[in-house]
C-alpha cells in the first residue's frame, strides 16, 4: 500500500495524460516517508458510461482514491493528501481551463485485520 486508483471518464482518455500523473503521484508518495516504495501502485479505471449534472454538456470527471493500510494518523495524512491534491490540480489545470471537469480525491483506509496481501517487491528495496 498505498494504491492510487483513478476513475476517469473515457472522453478525456488522451488529454488526461495519466502516466505522467502517476509518475508524479508515486514520487510524492515515496517522498512522504509514510509508505514503502514497493507497495506504491497507481492505476486507472476508464468509465465508458456515465451521466453528469444535466447531461447537456461534454462533462468529464476524474475521481481518485488513495487506498492505504491502517495505522497512519490524520495529522500524518493531511499534508500528504493536501500535496497530492495540489499535484492533481496542477496536472489537470490545462484541461480544466478548456472544458467542464470535476476532480475529487478521497482516502480510504483498509481494515486493520481483514486485509490480506503478499508482495515480494518489497524484498528488492530491502536489498538495495
Amino acid at each position: 500500500m498505498p494504491h492510487f486508483i483513478t476513475e476517469c471518464t473515457d472522453n478525456i482518455r488522451e488529454q488526461a495524460q495519466l502516466p505522467a500523473l502517476f509518475r508524479q503521484v508515486n514520487q510524492l508518495l515515496a517522498d512522504s516517508g509514510l509508505f514503502p516504495l514497493g507497495g506504491i501502485r497507481s492505476r486507472a479505471h476508464w468509465v465508458d458510461t456515465w451521466q453528469m449534472a444535466d447531461g447537456a454538456a461534454d462533462y468529464a470527471f476524474v475521481h481518485m482514491t488513495l487506498r492505504i493500510g491502517h495505522g497512519r494518523s490524520v495529522e500524518q495524512l493531511t499534508p500528504v493528501m493536501e500535496d497530492l491534491f495540489a499535484c492533481i490540480k496542477a496536472h489537470f489545470a490545462p484541461l480544466m481551463a478548456e472544458r467542464y471537469l470535476a476532480l475529487s480525491l478521497a482516502v480510504e483506509e483498509l481494515h486493520p485485520v481483514l486485509n490480506f496481501k503478499q508482495n515480494n517487491v518489497h524484498d528488492r528495496f530491502r536489498q538495495e
